[in-house]
């Protein structure tokens, strides 16, 4: 696996094109204002007549125009748009308009990968997939770091597509920490398996099982939410910051010997079957195939289990304490106001 700095890319290559980022949610915001800050001094911001984006992005100081005047516009566009989403758009607004041998840029492999989209033959088409959310990829940015890339390419029409999107990577930070080489299978897939296994499933369901355990045999809930939700980040930052090894070495010896003897009890062989099988959904396209029929439903399965998690117990309980603890909101990596 074969990993680029800033030194292996010639920043040039993105300065002189005009770049168009569709979008400006977490991704699209960091994106924009990273690339304008290394000096592409022609970045546009695409979105449509009402967007509640709007504002945000004009306020930030760009152009913003519609997806379809700026894919005529621009020499790259990244798409940065929910994946649902994307179909429609390239549909719709890019595939007619965007300029003879552009580029097509994405953050996540889904739409490429089962070939949700199908771009145009002239087009280089690649992604950069920072491994962080966009308020982290902004953040990272302006202290002088960066948030670790990946970079696939998809298809190479100009025969300089790799050194293209390195390029990208580096004016997004990236290349500060490092720019990893991949396919967009093997970030796809991957991705998803993480996310619906560990990072995203995986640990919102144990965290609720776990407080739900607890509230029903008696604790109170200020409790349960203490020890189940709150101090997950104190377990986690150790974890990135060294591993499993550092957690387990900056525990006490007591909860240490729960992790090793109790743990496997509750991830057991059971979970890594089922775990299998998510991956082998993933592999075949039955995930992508149900989440398309999803939103072909206006999402209605979705919305319900948006509203159904939103009013957990938990969640209550949840921002009523933090409201005890002012400097979290301090420190907050979301600001819902700005991105």
């Amino acid at each position: 696996m074969r990993v680029y700095y800033d030194r292996d890319a010639d920043l040039n290559l993105i300065k002189s094109r005009t770049v168009a980022i569709l979008g400006y949610g977490s991704q699209g915001h960091a994106h924009a204002n990273n690339l304008r800050e290394s000096g592409v001094e022609n970045v546009i911001v695409g979105l449509r007549e009402g967007s509640s984006s709007r504002p945000k992005a004009e306020g930030a100081g760009f152009t913003v125009m519609t997806p379809d005047a700026a894919a005529r516009t621009a020499d790259v566009v990244m798409m940065l748009t929910p994946d649902e989403g994307h179909s429609a758009l390239y549909s719709g607004d890019l595939a007619g308009n965007m300029k003879e041998g552009a580029a097509l840029a994405v953050a996540h492999g889904l739409s490429i990968h089962f070939n949700l989209i199908e771009p145009r033959s002239d087009l280089d088409v690649f992604m950069v997939a920072p491994k962080g959310p966009g308020h982290l990829v902004r953040s990272e940015y302006v202290r002088g770091a960066g948030v670790p890339s990946l970079l696939a390419v998809h298809a190479d029409a100009s025969g300089n597509c790799q050194e293209l999107g390195l390029s990208y990577a580096c004016a997004l930070g990236a290349g500060r920490a490092g720019v990893i080489e991949t396919t967009m299978k093997e970030e796809c897939e991957t991705d998803l398996f993480g996310e619906q296994t560990v990072l995203c499933g995986g640990i919102t369901s144990l965290i609720q099982a776990g407080y739900e355990t607890l509230c029903e045999a008696g604790y109170a809930p200020e409790m349960a939410y203490f020890e189940c939700v709150h101090e997950v980040k104190l377990i986690v930052d150790l974890i990135y910051e060294g591993g499993l090894a550092q957690m387990r070495y900056s525990v006490s010896n007591t909860a240490e010997y729960g992790d090793y003897s109790r743990g496997p009890r509750i991830v057991d062989a059971g979970v890594k079957e089922r775990m299998k099988t998510i991956l082998d959904e993933i592999q075949s396209g039955a995930f992508a195939r149900e989440w398309v029929l999803e939103n072909a439903a206006g999402q209605a399965s979705f919305k319900a289990m948006r509203r159904r998690a939103a009013e957990h117990p938990v969640e209550e309980v949840g921002a009523r304490l933090r409201g005890m603890m002012p400097w979290i909101g301090e420190n907050a990596l979301v600001d819902r106001s700005k991105n």
